[in-house]
C-alpha cells in the first residue's frame, strides 16, 4: 500500500518512451485531430489528456488542465478490462482452469454463513459477462449505489457472495461492479498474486511499463472494479498491443482468442455503451467496429481494429456529471482516418 500511494505522489515521472510519427505519416489528417483538440479546450473542461495512435505509433497527443505526459491517470471503471487481460494470461499459462470454473469452489473459504443456493451455478464466465445474477442496482449512467455498502465492509469478497441471486437474472446482462472485483480474488486464488503483482510480472514488465499502482482491498486483494493509475502514454501503449493481437516484441503477452472472446459481444448490453464481452463494451461508431474500456468521467481506451487505430482519453474523475467524449472521435477523428 504505501508504495503504491508513494507512485501516486510522484507527478514528475519521466515520460514513458514510445514510437511517434505524424499523423501524415499514417494517411490521418492532422487538421481534423487539431479540431478536436480545440473542441476539448472548448466543450471539455475536465479532460486531463487525449491521444491517437495508429498503425502502431502515436501520431497525436495533448495534456489539459495542468496534466503531462508522466502524471497517473485514474481509470475508474477501466481497471476491469485490464483484469479481463490478466485472466486471459492466467487462463493461457495454466493458472486457472478457464471460464467454466465455478466461484463457489475457488472463493470456497470466502464463503458466508448464508449465501443464496443458486451460488454453486456460478462461473468466471458468468462475472465475466456480468451475468452472475446478483441482485444489485444500476442506474443509467452505470451508478451503483450498493458500491458504497461494498467498500464500506472490511470483507469485500464475502459482502459480494452474500448477495442474494435472481435464478431467473443468471445469464441476463446487468453492469455490476461486484463481479469484477472477485474476478481480482479468483485470480488471487489461483495464481497467489494479487492482481497488481500479477500485471507487473506478466503485462506491466514485459510491456517496460514500470509507472503505475493499483489500490487494494481491506483483505489485500487488487481491487477489481477500480483502483489502476496508468500514464496516458502507457495506456496507449498497451492499445497498440491489443491491436496487434496481443503480440509485442515477438513475444505473445496475451493470447489472441482470449483477446477475440474478450471483444465479442458475449450478451447485449446497454445502448448508450454497447454490448458486452469479457469486462469490455464493444459495437459499431459511425460504421466503425469499436472496442472499448470506459471509466467514470471520461476514461476511456477506444480500439477501432479496422482503421488499426485506438484513442486514449483521461479526465477529472471525481465528478458527478461528465460529457462521454464518444462525440470527438465520432465527429473528428474517424473521419480523419477515412481519406
Amino acid at each position: 500500500m504505501s508504495q503504491q500511494l508513494s507512485l501516486l505522489h510522484t507527478p514528475n515521472n519521466p515520460a514513458p518512451v514510445i514510437a511517434a510519427a505524424r499523423p501524415d505519416d499514417t494517411g490521418t489528417c492532422p487538421l481534423r485531430l487539431e479540431k478536436a483538440h480545440q473542441a476539448v479546450t472548448k466543450e471539455y473542461p475536465k479532460m486531463h489528456s487525449m491521444l491517437v495512435v495508429r498503425h502502431g505509433q502515436l501520431i497525436f497527443e495533448r495534456y489539459y488542465g495542468g496534466y503531462h505526459a508522466g502524471m497517473l491517470n485514474d481509470l475508474r471503471s477501466a481497471t476491469k478490462s485490464f483484469l479481463s487481460l490478466l485472466i486471459g494470461i492466467a487462463i493461457g499459462k495454466g493458472h486457472i482452469p478457464g471460464v467454466h470454473t465455478f466461484v463457489a469452489e475457488a472463493l470456497q473459504r470466502y464463503l458466508p454463513p448464508r449465501c443464496s443456493p443458486q451460488l454453486s451455478e456460478i462461473t468466471l464466465r458468468h462475472l465475466l459477462t456480468m451475468t452472475s445474477g446478483f441482485r444489485w442496482i444500476t442506474g443509467r449512467k452505470l451508478g451503483e449505489p450498493l458500491v458504497r455498502n461494498l467498500q464500506r465492509s472490511r470483507r469485500w469478497t464475502s459482502y459480494a457472495l452474500s448477495l442474494p441471486i435472481d435464478h431467473e437474472n443468471i445469464g441476463q446482462f446487468q453492469y455490476r461492479s461486484s463481479d469484477s472485483h472477485l474476478i481480482s480474488v479468483m485470480l488471487s486464488e489461483f495464481s497467489g498474486l494479487d492482481a497488481y503483482s500479477y500485471a507487473r510480472e506478466h503485462l506491466f514488465g514485459p510491456l517496460d511499463i514500470h509507472h503505475t499502482a493499483w489500490l487494494p482491498s481491506p483483505e489485500g486483494h487488487s481491487m477489481g472494479h477500480i483502483g489502476l493509475y496508468l500514464t496516458s502514454r502507457d495506456l496507449a501503449k498497451v492499445g497498440i498491443v491489443l491491436l496487434g493481437g496481443g503480440l509485442y516484441k515477438g513475444q505473445q503477452l496475451i493470447p489472441q482468442n482470449w483477446l477475440e472472446d474478450a471483444f465479442t459481444a458475449q450478451t447485449p448490453g446497454y445502448p448508450a455503451y454497447g454490448h458486452y464481452g469479457y469486462q469490455f463494451w464493444n459495437g459499431m461508431m459511425s460504421s466503425q467496429p469499436y472496442v472499448l474500456a470506459h471509466g467514470h468521467g471520461g476514461q476511456q481506451l477506444l480500439l477501432l481494429p479496422k482503421l488499426d487505430a485506438a484513442v486514449i482519453f483521461t479526465a477529472e474523475s471525481a465528478v458527478s456529471r461528465w460529457k462521454n467524449p464518444r462525440r470527438l472521435v465520432e465527429q473528428y477523428i474517424i473521419p480523419a482516418m477515412e481519406l
